[in-house]
């Protein structure tokens, strides 16, 4: 394995392939609402970063970039339902087996799926008061990372937050020993460890972003990358 000073961008993860083994990209897509519970931080990232941005008197809207197996934006919209608001979900993600699964979960009002890029629904003049996207951040190349950021700030008219892992020696040691005795059957951990090695520190995607993105470190091992448009709540 090559040293983590640096990212190894040639790191492929298994569930990007397009050949890789179906059962166990199902239960991947079925385990996730399990490690981004523990390890993602999104009830953090809602309470503080998300509802503020919301408005009790009216529907408010979010897209969620690489939507997955869309567990992220269905705890948003149970949290949101709890809080008494108002919230129309659009998970999208360009993988057709993403989509397949997340929409043959059980529905939940407010939530929709769609598989498209994010740059189809610039092209469609679409807006959402908030953008997010989850772990997607390390996937990319250079060109697909700006393309995605400008999308969103033609997206998001109050903010855009995308969260992704920070690669670190101790986070890696600490994903590696603390997955070890679990999911069984999928890509979890083994794709969990190739996206550590993919991913950035908070100095490299701070130097990454453009002019008006700022990074906020979230330890153990989050890094928020997060533009709002000037005049718009923090």
């Amino acid at each position: 394995m090559r040293s983590l000073t640096e990212r190894n961008t040639d790191a492929v993860e298994e569930m990007d392939r397009s050949d890789c083994d179906p059962a166990k990209l199902r239960r991947t897509y079925e385990q996730f609402w399990l490690i981004n519970t523990v390890v993602s931080g999104w009830r953090r990232n809602y309470v503080t970063y998300l509802r503020p941005n919301f408005d009790a008197d009216r529907v408010n809207t979010l897209l969620d970039i690489g939507s997955g197996g869309g567990d992220v934006p269905r705890m948003l919209a149970r949290w949101a339902r709890r809080d008494g608001l108002q919230l129309e979900i659009t998970g999208i993600d360009p993988d057709e087996r993403a989509h397949a699964f997340a929409s043959s979960q059980t529905p939940i009002p407010g939530l929709a799926f769609r598989q498209a890029f994010s740059s189809e629904l610039v092209e469609e003049g679409r807006t959402y008061d908030v953008v997010i996207s989850n772990h997607v951040l390390h996937h990319l190349t250079d060109e697909q990372f700006r393309s995605l950021l400008a999308d969103s700030e033609q997206l998001g008219s109050r903010l855009s937050l995308h969260s992704d892992i920070e690669r670190s020696r101790w986070g890696y040691a600490l994903f590696s020993a603390g997955t070890l005795p679990f999911f069984p059957g999928s890509f979890i951990r083994r794709d969990g460890l190739t996206s550590i090695r993919r991913s950035y520190t908070a100095d490299e995607l701070a130097a990454a972003a453009p002019p008006g993105w700022n990074c906020v470190q979230h330890r153990p091992w989050q890094n928020l990358l997060m533009h709002s448009p000037p005049g718009t709540k923090p």
